[in-house]
């Protein structure tokens, strides 16, 4: 028979990151859609202006918006590139006023928003590494084990996650492979390329360091990966909210706040 008991799964620093990260990042979206607005277009390679071929552009369509990615064009009703404001006014940028800071179109207060909150999440992902090296949660929950990744072993962890089957008793108290590679995926790619090639889009980093430009193969080049890796931060955060809600939200929530976790588990295991 499993009867409920609560474990301490999350540490004081990993609870902090992730709130701290919830805010921050989801500021920078916002703030960094607004400083899209200005240039909705996206290259590859050192320059790009209007009179470049971009490989992704957003813009008005005569019935309303479209999305280009290359070849291909996308309708975006009146959402993207066309959209109505608060007061019922027709705007042609990009990305609707409820999507940005600010919700009125500023580029130069939206650079202030997005650049406050980027040094945040600097200072707060080298805490973090610092901590999760000393306490050994970076090798202990997020590197994974060799066994773990095996195509066996992976597959079986997204075959029991397709059929809702989520770990019970002490397996539960551990993170599976696929919570290991996109935590680390995070962790180790996306906020750290966020954070180099948006240093790399700022001219006087660009004087200091001339080697990011080298790096990310041109400013454009850099300001493209940007873009992507915010919006794998974003599908990140759309699966990891539905995984939540799926798994229990009562449970999951408390447990990023208190670090108590409450787990099904057998009477001989209690």
């Amino acid at each position: 028979m499993l009867v409920p008991r609560a474990f301490y799964r999350h540490r004081l620093p990993t609870r902090l990151w992730h709130w701290t990260n919830a805010v921050t990042l989801t500021v920078m979206l916002m703030s960094g859609l607004m400083i899209f607005n200005a240039h909705p277009r996206l290259y590859w390679g050192q320059a790009g202006a209007n009179s470049n071929a971009p490989w992704l552009a957003i813009g008005p369509t005569a019935h309303g918006g479209h999305l280009v990615i290359g070849p291909v064009e996308v309708p975006t009703g009146g959402v993207l590139g066309r959209w109505r404001d608060q007061q019922g006014v027709e705007r042609t940028r990009a990305f609707p006023w409820w999507l940005t800071i600010p919700s009125g179109y500023s580029l130069a207060a939206a650079r202030r928003w997005h650049l406050s909150f980027a040094w945040i999440l600097v200072l707060a992902s080298l805490c973090y590494l610092g901590v999760g090296l000393a306490n050994r949660h970076l090798a202990r929950d997020l590197i994974p084990a060799r066994r773990e990744l095996s195509p066996r072993h992976i597959w079986h962890d997204v075959v029991e996650h397709a059929k809702l089957r989520f770990p019970t008793g002490a397996a539960a108290m551990r993170y599976g492979i696929l919570q290991k590679l996109s935590y680390g995926g995070v962790v180790f790619v996306l906020i750290p390329l966020v954070i180099l090639t948006g240093m790399t889009m700022s001219p006087s980093f660009d004087a200091n360091f001339p080697v990011l430009p080298f790096i990310f193969g041109g400013r454009q080049s850099a300001r493209s990966i940007h873009f992507l890796c915010a919006f794998g931060l974003v599908a990140f955060t759309v699966v990891h909210l539905v995984m939540v809600l799926l798994a229990g939200p009562l449970n999951q929530v408390r447990s990023m706040l208190t670090g108590r976790f409450v787990i099904p588990v057998s009477e001989d295991e209690t």
